[in-house]
């Protein structure tokens, strides 16, 4: 079966997990990484990224990031200039 893509549709991962040092982007425990979802463009994982932040406000361990997966599978929708919706994420996970 060969699905039509939707248009437009730019694929982003958010997962997250206790960190074992804050200066670092090492895990604690692979096993335990909680993956949040898939979503279709950045608003919406953006979204789910920010509940589980702030779900998990009160263990300062626990960072979750966004993956942008279109640019690892499509490298031409890589943006030069970041669009000012799509703030930049620190090593943290935290928006600048």
């Amino acid at each position: 079966m060969n699905a039509a893509k939707p248009k437009g549709q730019l694929l982003h991962l958010v997962f997250g997990g206790e960190l074992d040092d804050l200066s670092g982007v090492t895990f604690k425990d692979l096993a335990k990484l909680d993956v949040v979802g898939f979503y279709p463009d950045f608003e919406s994982a953006h979204r789910a990224w920010l509940g589980k932040a702030r779900e998990t406000i009160d263990n300062a361990q626990m960072r979750y990031f966004i993956v942008h997966l279109h640019r690892l599978l499509d490298p031409s929708t890589t943006r030069r200039k970041r669009r000012s919706a799509e703030p930049a994420l620190l090593p943290g996970g935290d928006p600048t």
